[in-house]
């Protein structure tokens, strides 16, 4: 027997990460207790894709509702399977801006202590597991905001002299920024599993990840950009934009795709890793033109609303440097860009989001 224990598995990466090492032969063990729910309404329940995954992967996939900030139950279930466990893959987490603020202790507890549990665990019980932190590029805060950006008719851009024209690097600060208090928690956890890493010897790696997206996203307002825009506009729902005149720039990368970059860390894991993981060059969009390509994707004008206040620490312009990881591991590249991703979640979810209505 060899495992894969997932975190947040009925969520977007994990339930695309369970059914991916499922199929390579792994046994699966999910670990969700639904609190995206919780976190964001009835309408962000994952229970539908942990109901899917069950149904669809059988015997090769055992769920376990336990919370990642309960340490004695994480310890027990890493006890029970020890050196089998080959990977662990950590998505889950409080995923907003703005539910940090409400909730900081809570928000906290989850992305910090909760990966803590998850490491020490680790140490304990399979040492020479591969552990693959789903981070993101939250933890270089607002930082991006003050790179020198041209205003364009759809999109904000940068200066193409600059030397971040092709991508933001994992070599940008994250210090001296606003991280939001969602940011911070997700900086210590970085820093977590770097140091587990390079202190015991263990072969972690984050993944800073700009938008993940795909079908499978149970998207809300407060989280889960494309998923929840495209949702809106299937469905006639009021949308919101949040400042910067819509311009703002997201690189977004399907969720298939960063399993992909999942799978080659695994075969050749590394220690103490740090990789920037998005879209690229290759699949970006501003608020302006996502909205444009649902509506051609739909057929209908999409009902939004302008808001002059942004988000605090969002990003003007983000846009990712996959050269790192693609020069550790030149066989994977990416397959997906934003109006593939689009079309893709329509056709995915289009019967479920008539039902709901």
């Amino acid at each position: 027997m060899t495992v894969a224990i997932i975190t947040g598995s009925a969520g977007l990466i994990g339930s695309e990460a369970s059914k991916f090492f499922a199929k390579q032969g792994l046994d699966v063990v999910g670990i969700d207790n639904d609190m995206r729910r919780v976190f964001f309404g009835d309408e962000a329940s994952t229970a539908w894709n942990r109901k899917r995954l069950e149904e669809s992967l059988g015997g090769k996939y055992t769920h376990v509702e336990i919370d990642i900030r309960d340490r004695e139950a994480i310890e027990d279930l890493f006890k029970k399977y020890g050196s089998n466990i080959s990977l662990i893959i950590h998505t889950a987490a409080q995923p907003s801006h703005d539910w940090a603020a409400r909730d900081p202790h809570m928000d906290f507890s989850v992305n910090a202590n909760g990966t803590l549990n998850l490491l020490e665990a680790t140490r304990q019980f399979c040492p020479e597991a591969a552990f693959i932190f789903t981070s993101t590029n939250k933890v270089y805060g607002d930082t991006p905001n003050r790179l020198p950006l041209m205003e364009k008719d759809t999109r904000w851009e940068i200066d193409p002299s600059h030397t971040y024209a092709g991508g933001i690097r994992e070599d940008m600060s994250i210090d001296h920024t606003t991280h939001s208090l969602f940011g911070a928690s997700k900086v210590a956890a970085d820093v977590l599993v770097q140091e587990y890493g390079r202190y015991f010897d263990m072969k972690t790696a984050c993944f800073r990840g700009g938008c993940l997206t795909g079908p499978n996203h149970s998207g809300t307002q407060l989280h889960g950009f494309l998923a929840y825009l495209m949702k809106c506009a299937a469905t006639g729902t009021p949308y919101t934009v949040f400042g910067y005149k819509g311009k703002q720039v997201r690189d977004n990368i399907h969720s298939a795709d960063l399993i992909n970059i999942f799978h080659e860390f695994y075969k050749a894991p590394r220690v103490a890793e740090v990789y920037n993981a998005g879209g690229g060059r290759y699949s970006n969009c501003s608020m302006l033109e996502a909205i444009q390509i649902a509506e051609k994707i739909t057929g209908r004008e999409m009902n939004y609303t302008y808001s002059e206040t942004n988000r605090i620490g969002d990003h003007m312009w983000w846009i990712s440097d996959n050269g790192r990881f693609e020069q550790h591991y030149p066989n994977w590249q990416l397959k997906y860009n934003v109006p593939l991703i689009l079309q893709e979640i329509y056709d995915f979810n289009q019967d479920r989001w008539e039902k709901e209505g």
